[in-house]
């Protein structure tokens, strides 16, 4: 539709994985490399993890252009599988003929036969497993077995399993310790920086078409905000800015229009440039460590944190006034807001770096349910032993919000290294923070400098889902995803008797306004969106409706 004005060929900022626009930046060179190094010779595991959207597709598709001639692949996409079914999928893979029923000896058997007379021919094989993070252990322990097979210098079958950062900690159990130690290469891509996101934004552009700058600097760097640095989040804000600036005739793209489009996708809130506001805040702000400290000399509490944790999440407009109304002494009023801020940075700083085993996280936020982790397994493979299930989503502060759900948040600090985090609790625009056994409120700006763009929750359905509602779908599924889409968006439920356009229109708005794909369909990803909210089981962020 923008084509044509924007002068571009083709839409460049489409969420399907096109070889076309593969762009490489600095660390998926890096990720590449690795990988290459562990498929050497005598490669047997290789294992790549990255958040959802990073573009571990991307480097492994780079990394298959690069393997040899004499390379046979094998590509499992649904690793949701049994032992039996992984080995039968793997000689489908490779064109291996087998009878019916057969048994995991006799599929072990025919793999063996053929891994060898493609050694004796200067044959290579390799496997590669998608979403690996969902193989049970005891499938894994299969593929260890299987690659047993091999000669003096090098393994007869190599695998390469990309997955998402929960297959590091499935990896770490106690059962799987041969297969980690297996593992020639490993890496875990990060999001882009903002310097990276500027040239995958031009990038694309120049596939598409168009050699000149589309987006202001400005433009990148709000664009670098809302997406986390996550080329997948990234190309669905480009393309509602690029509609944006289309419906109203604008060249080039500019932040306001990257604004509306975060709103719009992420349900992100434009910023405030009303810089009294933010005087305000900063006087709010110094107001409470003060506060904080007078409390913590006058109680004789060693530790600050546990006085962070009681206090009230927010000063009042009355508290703020009054504050600025009646200061300290300016002498006393610096001393003290000095020495408050420094108490406080300590021990936040402290609780982050004893923050880094996100297994510590899924405790505290099993501990919301009422539940407990089991030792021996996943924190994901814990909740489905009890009943629950593990969601992992890519969004922003309004993506949480809006599920309202206790979420175990993945975190950086100033210097990218990773922490983990529970939300336990919204008052307004602070959020209570567990960070290991401490508690903190901290504001929605201390978040999004911290938060990574991942988080998980818990959940659990209260009834049983179909796997898709589309056009051909029984008018009893048609009719439960037009109320429950009605209640969501709070407004009269119809009734309806097909699937027809206004339920679609409202079900494509429900899609964008989650990051999803908007073609119109309720799958598997949309329907677990829809029954996030319409579950009635379990703790809540706030008791009050979600923003």
């Amino acid at each position: 539709m923008y084509k044509a004005f924007y002068g571009l060929n083709d839409n460049p900022f489409s969420i399907a994985p096109n070889p076309h626009y593969m762009f490489l930046s600095d660390r998926h060179r890096e990720a590449l490399v690795h990988l290459t190094y562990g498929l050497g010779e005598t490669g047997g595991f290789v294992l790549l993890t990255g958040e959802v959207g990073t573009g571990k597709t991307t480097v492994s598709r780079c990394l298959l252009q690069q393997l040899p001639e004499n390379t046979d692949t094998a590509f499992i996409l649904n690793p949701s599988l049994t032992e039996q079914e992984l080995l039968a999928t793997l000689c489908d893979e490779l064109g291996i003929v087998y009878g019916e029923n057969p048994s995991i000896k006799q599929l072990t058997d025919l793999l063996s036969q053929y891994l060898l007379n493609s050694h004796k021919n200067g044959r290579n094989t390799v496997l590669i497993i998608d979403e690996a993070q969902h193989l049970r252990s005891e499938v894994l322990e299969q593929l260890r077995l299987l690659t047993n097979l091999e000669t003096d210098t090098k393994k007869l079958l190599q695998v390469i399993l990309i997955g998402q950062p929960e297959l590091q900690q499935l990896l770490k159990r106690q059962d799987l310790r041969q297969l980690a130690q297996r593992i020639t290469a490993r890496y875990h891509l990060l999001p882009l920086n903002a310097d990276e996101l500027a040239l995958y934004v031009q990038h694309r552009l120049q596939v598409g078409g168009r050699h000149e700058p589309l987006f202001t600097a400005k433009s990148i760097r709000r664009l670098h905000h809302y997406s986390g640095g996550i080329p997948r989040l990234t190309n669905l804000l480009c393309e509602r800015a690029l509609m944006a600036g289309y419906g109203q005739s604008k060249v080039p793209i500019d932040h306001k229009m990257v604004d509306q489009a975060a709103m719009e996708v992420l349900g992100e809130s434009l910023p405030n440039n009303d810089k009294r506001w933010y005087g305000a805040i900063a006087v709010a702000t110094l107001f409470t460590f003060s506060a904080a400290f007078y409390v913590f000399n006058q109680s004789g509490e060693s530790n600050l944190s546990a006085e962070l944790s009681n206090n009230q999440p927010t000063p009042t407009a009355a508290a703020v006034t009054q504050a600025v109304a009646n200061p300290l002494p300016a002498e006393t009023s610096l001393q003290v807001n000095s020495s408050a801020m420094n108490a406080n940075q300590r021990v936040m700083q402290n609780a982050m770096a004893q923050s880094q085993n996100i297994d510590v996280a899924f405790a505290a936020l099993f501990g919301l349910w009422q539940l407990q982790p089991i030792s021996e397994l996943t924190p994901c493979q814990a909740a489905q032993q009890q009943g629950l299930t593990c969601y992992q989503q890519q969004g922003n502060w309004n993506s949480i919000m809006r599920l309202n759900y206790p979420a175990v948040v993945y975190l950086q600090d100033a210097k990218i290294n990773p922490f983990y985090g529970v939300i336990v609790e919204r008052q307004y625009e602070q959020i209570l923070l567990q960070l290991g056994e401490q508690q903190f409120w901290v504001g929605k700006d201390w978040f999004d400098r911290h938060f990574s763009g991942t988080f998980e929750i818990l959940w659990q359905s209260d009834q049983a889902m179909p796997r898709e509602i589309g056009q051909s779908a029984p008018l009893a599924q048609v009719q439960w995803l037009e109320n429950s889409l009605a209640m969501i968006d709070q407004r009269p439920a119809r009734l309806v008797s097909q699937f027809d356009g206004q339920l679609e229109q409202h079900l494509m708005s429900f899609q964008r306004l989650h990051g999803l794909k908007a073609d119109g369909i309720a799958g598997s990803q949309t329907l677990v969106q829809i029954n996030l909210y319409l579950s009635q089981t379990g703790p809540r962020l706030s008791l009050t409706e979600r923003q």
